[in-house]
């Protein structure tokens, strides 16, 4: 039996549709951002960055072990299922290259644009700029990839996984997707995968309905310099 350490948020989403995909048994376990949990000294021993999600796999000899960065997670399961990353050098890097494209730049690109466009308490026009342009960059260099193919690394892989849940914020950042044309092609096909319709639906259920952050809340999101 696996754990999943989860809140629903883009890097939660990779592990729960992959955890779908694979069929694993697991549980999920929520950790509220929004109230620190993510900062309880229990969760740090399994995620010493403070961040979620992370897994403990029960199911494996000498354990249980603990795995933490979604990208590493997405790794850790292709390897025990056998799923979903190649075995063959190139494709297997091809793809690992794309997760880590993922880690490096779409993600931390969309979340500080994010972050700047809607929970700075001051909108600074050059943050928002920056921060919007290199998304903007971004979603072209995925839609260059997929132009002239179905998946991002050859079959459906957890390269498709990683990058998904954070091209579905566009809606959030004022994205065009339209300008993206094979971008929006590739969004359609991973929303008709059963798993990732369920491994979407699992984590939302446990947020609720969106709501403005208190002052608490954002303290356990950005730290105390947000006072």
């Amino acid at each position: 039996m696996l754990d999943l350490y989860a809140w629903p948020t883009p890097n939660a989403y990779k592990v729960s549709i992959m955890l779908e995909e694979i069929g694993l048994p697991y549980n999920v376990i929520p950790v509220d951002i929004r109230n620190g949990e993510q900062s309880a000294p229990d969760f740090v021993k399994l995620s010493p960055n403070g961040k979620m999600p992370a897994i403990v796999d029960h199911d494996v000899a000498g354990g249980p072990v603990s795995i933490f960065e979604s990208g590493a997670i997405l790794m850790y399961l292709a390897e025990k299922s056998g799923r979903f990353w190649p075995t063959q050098v190139y494709e297997r890097y091809d793809t690992a290259q794309w997760v880590m494209w993922q880690m490096a730049g779409l993600g931390p690109m969309s979340g500080q644009a994010f972050h700047f466009s809607y929970y700075a308490p001051d909108k600074l026009p050059y943050a928002i700029n920056r921060y919007m342009s290199e998304v903007r960059r971004l979603f072209g260099v995925l839609d260059h990839r997929l132009a002239d193919r179905d998946w991002i690394a050859g079959d459906y892989s957890i390269a498709d996984m990683a990058c998904y849940s954070w091209s579905m914020i566009f809606e959030h950042l004022a994205i065009d997707i339209y300008d993206y044309p094979a971008v929006q092609r590739w969004q359609d096909k991973m929303g008709e995968r059963p798993a990732v319709q369920r491994g979407v639906a699992l984590l939302k259920e446990f947020a609720g309905k969106p709501e403005k952050l208190d002052r608490k809340a954002r303290q356990a999101l950005f730290g105390k310099q947000e006072d």
